[in-house]
C-alpha cells in the first residue's frame, strides 16, 4: 500500500530523553526458529529517521571515522553523483518537518539551507553540492548510515555509493560497484534462496512504497566502525553484561527523480543486562544460539562469544522467573505477548559512557 511521504512533525520532541523504537519488538529482529530471511514490512515515514538522545555522540563518532578513513566509508560513482543531491534535498525536508524542534530551514538570503539546532551548525549552500559533497552535509545531520543502489542495463542490483561510518563488518571500498549478488555470496542461503525476490522487490517498489527490516549481531564493544571480535578473540576480562547486541534498523526509500534506491543502517545497540527487563528475549537469543544451523551461527560469529554469552542469558532468564516476569513453560516465540499496556521494554545503556569490562580492560593496557 501507497503511504504518505510528507512525515508528521513531532512537535513535543524531547532530545534529552528520546529513544529509537526497539526493533526487537517493532520488527521480526529476533526469531525462532532462526532461518535466513528478508522479513521486511511497511514502513510509515514518520520512522525513516529515528533520532535519540545520544545524537550528538553519534554525529561526533562519525566525523572521526570519515576524517580518518575517508574513500573507505564516503564514496560515490559519478552514475550516482545526482543521486547524492537528490537525497541530500529529500532529507533536509524531512527532517526540518519531521523535527521542528531540531532543524530549522535557512531561506537564500540566511544561506540557502538548514540549522542543525542541536549542534548549532548550519549548513548552507546545500543547492548544487552532489556527490561525496552531498554526503559529507548528509553525515553531519543524521545517525543512519545510507548505502545508495541501483538497477544496470544487466538487470541486476549495484551498489553506486554510500556514507558507511558505522558498517561494523565491512567497508564500502569492498563493496561499491559491485552487484547485490556478489556482496551477498558469503551469507548462507542469500544467492540461492533470496536473491531473487530481493532483486524484484527493489526494482518494483515506488517512492511511496518504503520499507524496513532490521539483523542482528553480538559484538564485544561501542566500536560502530569495526568491532573488536571482527579480527580478534573475546577478551578474557570482558563480561557478559557487557557484550552487545547490535540491531541495524534497515530503511529502504526510492528516490522519486533518480530512482535510486536508497538503504539507510541505523545501528542500535543494548548492553546484554539491559534485556533483563525484556521478558522471554534472553530465552529466545539463548534458543537462536543453541538450536540454529551452524552455518548461519558461523556466520554471525558466533563461535567467538557463545560459551561466554549463553550462560548468562540462562541466568537473565532465571531472574526474570524468579522476579514472576515469565515462566520456565513459556514459549519464547510468543514473547511480544508478554507486553503489557502496550509499554514495550526500552532498557538502554548509554553508548557514550564505557562500559565496566572496557574500563578494566583499558587499565591492563
Amino acid at each position: 500500500m501507497p503511504g504518505p511521504i510528507d512525515p508528521d512533525p513531532a512537535l513535543d520532541f524531547d532530545l534529552t530523553k528520546a529513544t529509537t523504537r526497539n526493533h526487537v519488538y517493532v520488527n521480526k529482529t529476533l526469531r525462532h526458529p532462526y532461518f535466513q530471511t528478508m522479513a521486511h514490512q511497511p514502513m510509515h515515514i514518520n520512522h525513516w529517521i529515528e533520532i535519540d538522545k545520544e545524537y550528538q555522540w553519534y554525529l561526533a563518532e562519525k566525523a572521526k571515522v570519515i576524517k580518518e578513513q575517508g574513500k573507505k566509508v564516503l564514496d560515490s560513482l559519478p552514475e550516482n553523483d545526482d543521486a547524492c543531491a537528490e537525497l541530500l534535498e529529500i532529507l533536509v525536508d524531512y527532517l526540518i518537518k519531521r523535527y521542528p524542534t531540531l532543524f530549522s530551514k535557512l531561506d537564500k538570503e540566511s544561506g540557502d539551507g538548514i540549522w542543525n539546532k542541536v549542534t548549532d551548525e548550519k549548513l548552507v549552500g546545500l543547492t548544487g553540492k552532489s556527490g561525496v559533497d552531498a554526503l559529507l552535509m548528509v553525515s553531519r545531520l543524521v545517525q543512519d548510515d545510507f548505502l545508495m543502489a541501483r538497477e544496470r542495463a544487466d538487470g541486476h542490483i549495484y551498489l553506486v555509493g554510500g556514507l558507511v561510518g558505522f558498517p561494523g563488518f565491512y567497508l564500502l571500498s569492498e563493496t561499491i560497484g559491485r552487484a547485490v549478488h556478489t556482496i551477498h555470496a558469503p551469507v548462507p542461503y542469500f544467492n540461492q534462496k533470496l536473491l531473487m525476490s530481493v532483486e524484484r522487490t527493489l526494482k518494483r517498489f515506488g517512492p511511496d512504497q518504503s520499507f524496513e527490516r532490521s539483523s542482528w549481531s553480538i559484538v564485544d564493544d561501542r566500536n560502530l566502525f569495526w568491532h573488536h571480535s571482527v579480527s580478534e578473540s573475546i577478551h578474557e576480562q570482558l563480561h557478559a553484561k557487557d557484550l552487545w547486541l547490535r540491531v541495524d534498523h534497515q530503511t529502504f526509500r526510492k528516490l522519486p527523480r533518480t530512482q535510486v534506491i536508497v538503504f539507510g543502517v541505523h545501528p542500535m545497540m543494548k548492553r546484554m543486562e539491559d534485556l533483563e527487563d525484556s521478558p522471554l528475549v534472553p530465552a529466545l537469543l539463548a534458543k537462536i544460539h543453541t538450536d540454529s544451523e551452524q552455518c548461519l551461527l558461523d556466520y554471525k560469529g558466533a563461535p567467538k562469544y557463545s560459551e561466554l554469552l549463553i550462560p548468562y542469558l540462562r541466568e537473565l532468564t532465571q531472574r526474570q522467573i524468579e522476579r514472576g516476569l515469565i515462566q520456565a513453560s513459556d514459549d519464547v516465540r510468543e514473547f511480544r505477548d508478554l507486553v503489557k499496556d502496550g509499554r514495550i521494554p526500552n532498557t538502554q545503556s548509554s553508548l557514550a559512557e564505557p562500559t565496566e569490562s572496557e574500563t578494566l580492560i583499558g587499565q591492563m593496557g
